[in-house]
């Protein structure tokens, strides 16, 4: 008798899901890049708009009061009452955790994919400071996010409570007397600059919005925005400390 030899089958590969390519796309690390230059864009829309709202405060108490009231009102009659700010804090909430999630897989692909550090040069220096600024920056970034909202909007840690005004919030807040709250919100601003000055250029270079030859306009046009933005912020707690704002 002859034992029959086993015909070898080949299996076919698994043809892949719809879904399978652009989840493939966002994984790698240019999708993480582009996820973490757009949901950085809104951030700076954010930004300005937020900075701009903040200057009214040197348009006095009525006018800085009435933003804060028209913010809870936008849309209505067509919207209910705070539906527009809630959903503009979901949309933010949900930018900043895209954020993070993009920047800290990118570090962790990084590191496996370079375990040993390149010699001492001054592009690795470059690199190495702006790492350790987004880095580190972006923790306390986040603390002071989450110390924010606590003090001003939700008035929880403001000595004047959730039900006050918003023009005595910020007064009650950045009052002489709490001189170490204001110093901590100043370095917080300038951390959200030089991390705002580092992403914008990378952003132009991860989404190709620039040539080569453009970057050092590019740069400079980074510079100029963060350095308003940090101004414009800085500007309240300083003023308001000194007497300028009561």
């Amino acid at each position: 008798m002859t034992r029959s030899t086993p015909v070898a089958t080949r299996s076919r590969p698994k043809a892949p899901s719809p879904a399978a390519g652009p989840l493939k796309r966002y994984r790698s690390s240019v999708g993480k890049k582009a996820v973490m230059a757009v949901t950085g864009a809104v951030l700076v829309l954010f930004l300005i708009a937020h900075a701009i709202g903040n200057l009214k405060v040197f348009l006095g108490r009525q006018d800085f009061d009435h933003y804060s009231h028209w913010l809870r009102t936008i849309g209505e009659p067509a919207i209910p009452h705070r539906v527009f700010l809630t959903i503009l804090e979901v949309v933010l909430v949900v930018a900043v955790i895209l954020h993070m999630w993009a920047a800290v897989s990118l570090a962790r692909q990084a590191r496996r994919a370079r375990p040993i550090r390149y010699a001492a040069r001054p592009k690795a220096h470059e690199n190495r400071y702006a790492t350790h600024v987004m880095r580190y920056g972006g923790i306390v970034i986040l603390l002071f996010v989450i110390w924010h909202l606590l003090d001003l909007t939700f008035g929880a840690v403001n000595p004047k409570g959730g039900k006050a005004e918003a023009y005595d919030k910020v007064v009650a807040d950045f009052d002489p007397s709490r001189w170490y709250i204001s110093l901590f919100y100043v370095v917080a601003v300038v951390l959200v600059g030089l991390h705002l000055r580092h992403g914008l250029f990378s952003a132009v270079q991860t989404l190709g919005w620039g040539r080569r030859g453009r970057y050092p306009a590019v740069r400079l046009a980074a510079d100029v925005v963060a350095a308003l933005l940090v101004i414009g912020f800085v500007s309240v707690p300083v003023m308001v400390t000194i007497g300028v704002v009561k």
